[in-house]
């Protein structure tokens, strides 16, 4: 029965889904359940930092409920986009309605779609890769694919890495300087990889090419069936989520660096280059993303694994209530700068 726990995930765009049948100031449902309400639940749960045993990991990783509860996320999904747009074209939402469920959806999108894309963009199997993908459309972040797994895991915590937000930096500022230099990271590593296979630009292997009409044929399928209206909030709904991503890559590493060695190469990514919370909470809620620390060190071990370590930097609060805490930077600055190992803060 433990193991239904992260049933909880799916509140997120249940939340949503109570907006859109409402309506009404429950629009606005699912920002409150997810930085008022779980930020409550985290501050009265316990923090547990306990790890499994070997037979347990052995055990968890043969069942398959954990997979399924990931797979599960693509029609919910797509259910509550598609349920959305389609409202638009039949029912008058007022703009306060608008407003909130375009930002309910695009955190349903983010929480639960880049989220798991997230998590099964680094599986080993096509099938899998080929749901994280699909995950990413309606959030317009494909690339995220490609900078992700070959530039974030191998940049983490240096200045090379837009994911990884400097010390003093604000979180508005991150929403940029992150959003513009991970698409044009991804486009480099995508050329680059083309150069070391011998392939030309207008390749099968050139995924951000079709990444981009992939997404360009989503907003034009949409366009064409509701609307040039309804595709404006398609996309709005995909910044939405972009921004939802981009918080969370904020707080995950905010002014931690690895050093350089002797030979001029960073250090090796280690448990002490992500910020990590063990508030039972957020890790539900989250797929255990808030263990960002074992991830980072291990980036193949699945969700439902992973560990927590003594000498990772532990966040005083969970994930969404760190995420609430970033908005105000004065605050977020007078909590965390203390907590960042001062061989890591700048020296001048």
């Amino acid at each position: 029965m433990k193991d239904l726990k992260y049933l909880a995930a799916y509140s997120i765009p249940l939340a949503t889904i109570v907006g859109l049948f409402l309506k009404g100031n429950w629009a606005f449902f699912t920002p409150v359940f997810a930085f008022i309400i779980i930020p409550v639940f985290e501050l009265l749960l316990p923090v547990k930092t306990e790890n499994l045993s070997a037979k347990e990991v052995t055990s968890k990783l043969k069942n398959p409920l954990f997979d399924a509860l990931l797979y599960l996320n693509l029609p919910l999904v797509y259910g509550v986009v598609g349920w959305f747009l389609w409202s638009l074209t039949w029912f008058e939402y007022s703009t306060t309605e608008l407003v909130g469920l375009t930002i309910s959806v695009g955190i349903a999108v983010g929480g639960n779609g880049i989220n798991v894309a997230h998590e099964l963009g680094h599986r080993n199997t096509r099938f899998e890769k080929t749901l994280a993908k699909i995950l990413l459309i309606p959030a317009l972040y494909m690339h995220f694919y490609v900078e992700h797994n070959y530039g974030h895991h191998l940049n983490a915590a240096t200045a090379e890495d837009p994911a990884s937000a400097r010390y003093n930096q604000t979180v508005y500022s991150f929403w940029f300087t992150s959003m513009f230099r991970q698409y044009v990271s991804a486009w480099n590593i995508q050329l680059k990889l083309l150069k070391r296979a011998e392939k030309s630009f207008f390749s099968l292997q050139n995924d951000m090419l079709y990444y981009t009409i992939i997404q360009l044929l989503y907003l034009g399928v949409i366009t064409y069936f509701f609307g040039v209206f309804v595709a404006a909030i398609a996309i709005g709904i995909g910044v939405t989520s972009a921004i939802l991503l981009e918080t969370i890559n904020y707080i995950e590493h905010y002014g931690l660096s690895r050093n350089k060695t002797k030979s001029g190469r960073y250090e090796r990514v280690s448990e002490v280059h992500s910020w990590n919370s063990n508030h039972v909470m957020g890790r539900v809620i989250l797929y255990e993303l808030t263990r960002h620390s074992d991830h980072h060190y291990k980036s193949a071990k699945k969700y439902q694994v992973l560990d927590y370590h003594d000498v990772s930097p532990q966040m005083p609060f969970g994930y969404p209530t760190s995420m609430l805490l970033a908005l105000v930077p004065p605050l977020w600055f007078k909590i965390m700068n203390k907590r960042i190992p001062v061989e890591m803060k700048p020296t001048s």
